[in-house]
């Protein structure tokens, strides 16, 4: 893991410090600054970090001048500049310009460099939700019934599932990690970090919750694709339509699908994240997935996450998904056109 640039620490450090210490005997909590920004607890958490932190987007500093310039705060909110005293208001110049100070002090390649989008400021817990295959294509050890019973081979998409559950229990030590087929879940199961893996076909989890967060991207039958469901995105009012791809010639089969990544708060719980590691088929999910998990590859897309959606809590890229002798590679999002769509744009950071 790469070291966290000085500065970015001694943000951190301030920004704890302002909500334990500006205040004392107030028990003003990350829950609390959240919101009165507007934003998940689990977001503060990341700014207070005294292990990994994020670097909070600019304007969020002046966010945390004017709340700590005065402890009107604490009852009324976040206070707009026109209304603060003339006292207040030089309170804030002077927490503005030392924070300032500091996020300047971060230069943006070391900022990508500290990037993990699978480590949870928080306590968790985290919950992959897998569909479960139907009986029809299912094996005879996936049947409770057989003396060989093995219950995971009733789960769709185990290589994503074994890959991420893995990674996930290492890049968060102390937290509970669990995994559930959809038709076993309870409703605390969804009110902490949420992956779901896989898509709508057999995972209705997977739909609720992406029709709860409106999407830009949705995943719909197409009559021409009778092996999985294709994704449609609105540019410009119209709809634009992404399959895979297939080989030429006798026996071949898929060589390129396409995987959604999506990052957004879960809406069952706004402390907490909703990630999608989804594909049309299951190519595209393992692709998804193994995006973040190689370790000849993440630093590079977390790069590239941090590039292009740094001020943005949320975020949604598609990308293809080679398939090369069979095997799914991992897509570089730095290579010209892996990226298919992204969410938001870099106009709209």
């Amino acid at each position: 893991m790469q070291p966290v640039p000085p500065a970015l620490l001694e943000l951190s450090q301030h920004l704890r410090s302002l909500r334990l210490q500006q205040w004392p005997g107030t028990g003003l909590t990350q829950a609390d600054l959240a919101r009165a920004f507007g934003v998940a607890a689990a977001t503060v958490s990341s700014w207070e970090s005294p292990i990994s932190p994020k670097l909070p987007p600019r304007d969020r500093i002046s966010a945390y001048a004017r709340f700590f310039a005065t402890s009107r705060s604490i009852e009324e909110g976040l206070l707009t500049l026109d209304n603060l005293t003339e006292q207040e208001r030089e309170q804030y110049e002077k927490l503005n310009a030392d924070l300032l100070r500091l996020h300047n002090a971060v230069r943006p390649a070391e900022v990508i460099a500290v990037r993990r989008s699978w480590h949870f400021p928080d306590s968790g817990p985290v919950t992959l939700v897998c569909a479960q295959l139907p009986k029809a294509e299912t094996a005879s050890l996936a049947n409770p019934s057989d003396p060989n019973y093995t219950e995971l081979l009733s789960y769709a998409d185990l290589d994503a599932l074994m890959e991420l559950h893995g990674h996930l229990r290492a890049e968060n030590p102390q937290m509970d990690v669990f995994y559930k087929a959809a038709p076993k879940f309870t409703p605390d199961d969804l009110s902490g970090h949420v992956v779901l893996l896989g898509g709508i076909a057999w995972n209705e989890i997977t739909y609720r919750l992406t029709e709860m967060t409106s999407l830009p991207v949705k995943q719909v039958v197409d009559p021409s694709l009778t092996t999985g469901e294709i994704f449609v995105v609105t540019v410009d009012g119209r709809d634009v339509k992404y399959f895979p791809k297939w080989g030429g010639g006798k026996g071949a089969g898929l060589i390129e699908d396409v995987g959604l990544l999506a990052r957004l708060p879960n809406p069952l719980n706004s402390n907490r994240t909703l990630t999608i590691c989804n594909g049309i088929h299951s190519r595209g999910v393992l692709g998804a997935v193994r995006s973040l998990t190689d370790a000849r590859l993440r630093d590079s897309n977390e790069g590239y996450i941090a590039t292009h959606f740094r001020n943005s809590e949320a975020f949604v890229i598609l990308a293809r998904v080679k398939v090369i002798a069979g095997e799914t590679m991992t897509p570089d999002f730095k290579i010209p056109d892996t990226v298919l769509y992204r969410w938001p744009s870099d106009s709209d950071n």
